[in-house]
């Protein structure tokens, strides 16, 4: 896939190289639409945003992106089966009530979903526990554990399990530490972020 001329953010960097030109996508979670942003004026895509927090919808807006304020755990239900090419949650995951729910709702809403989630293995993260015995702050993960976002601290293994054990086909995973992509050998070690595409079983793949 051809790479996108606009910095992103590593894991969106990723997700936008690999969706097809013209592509109909759902970014749920969309933040203030860089990632839109990108796919409709280098990829050509149609792309549609959800996101929770209101100055968020109004800077996509500003941008001419059609985006709406809404909740993954309460909203994706409003969205017709298959109505995508892709359904994209980045960064996202690990904040919703229910996680295997919303990556159900990916999986109807789009024929193949993107999802990227910080890896709470990393050895870094295992260090602070151990040797410090606290909740890390570092880098990727800022804040203190009192007012993060993150109520669910899943790691790749934990993924892999959910995506098995609900018969998800994984259709490419690409790891991150620092702001580049590392091979996936000890990647529930090594890797500080993670991207999946994924897709049902039935699904072709492109």
């Amino acid at each position: 896939m051809k790479q996108i001329s606009v910095k992103l953010r590593p894991d969106l960097a990723v997700i936008a190289s690999h969706v097809a030109a013209g592509a109909k996508v759902l970014d749920v979670g969309c933040g203030d639409g860089t990632l839109m942003a990108a796919l409709r004026d280098e990829r050509g895509c149609d792309v549609r945003g959800l996101e929770i927090a209101p100055d968020n919808v109004a800077a996509c807006v500003g941008q001419g992106l059609s985006a709406i304020q809404g909740d993954a755990d309460t909203d994706l239900g409003l969205y017709p089966d298959a109505g995508f090419d892709y359904a994209i949650l980045s960064q996202t995951l690990q904040t919703t009530k229910r996680p295997d729910i919303v990556l159900e709702e990916l999986l109807r809403i789009g024929r193949r979903a993107f999802v990227s989630f910080p890896n709470f293995a990393h050895w870094r993260v295992r260090s602070d526990l151990l040797w410090r015995g606290r909740m890390p702050v570092t880098r990727l993960l800022p804040v203190a554990w009192y007012a993060t976002p993150n109520i669910h601290h899943l790691t790749i293994t934990d993924f892999r399990e959910l995506v098995r054990e609900r018969g998800i086909r994984v259709e490419g995973a690409w790891f991150l530490a620092g702001d580049g992509l590392i091979q996936p050998a000890l990647a529930n070690w090594r890797a500080e972020h993670a991207v999946f595409l994924l897709a049902r079983d039935g699904v072709n793949p492109a």
